[in-house]
């Protein structure tokens, strides 16, 4: 199993940055694909960034692409993903998960962090 846990969430404005990190502990990190995820009240949880486990691949939706970057320190464990002008309506609890395939990232990802509250003013 892996444990996973973000941090770097917060308050921020309109049009600024945040970086989150997602850091794994438990079994092989860089054996798994990871992702990002977020959920805003009301919403469904949607899929925003994944990369393979050697970070070589990366895939993000229409909605967050150009904005977010993800990437992956496989010697610290950690995963990060950079949000860039952001926007109100990316307020949302972010969560990391790890998938055993690039392919089941978004699908079927069996570990997921406890989530980081991340809230846009504008």
């Amino acid at each position: 199993q892996v444990q996973l846990v973000e941090s770097g969430g917060g308050l921020v404005q309109a049009g600024g940055s945040l970086r989150l990190s997602c850091a794994a502990s438990g079994r092989t990190f860089s054996r798994y694909a990871m992702g990002w995820f977020r959920q805003a009240p009301g919403k469904e949880r949607e899929s925003v960034a994944a990369t393979s486990w050697s970070g070589g691949s990366t895939h993000y939706p229409d909605s967050v692409k150009g904005r977010f970057t993800i990437s992956r320190d496989n010697a610290k464990n950690t995963v990060y993903l950079l949000m860039n002008s952001l926007k109100p309506e990316y307020t949302a609890v972010y969560y990391c998960a790890a998938a055993e395939t690039y392919n089941k990232v978004y699908a079927n990802a069996g570990y997921w962090g406890q989530g980081t509250q991340v809230t846009v003013s504008s």
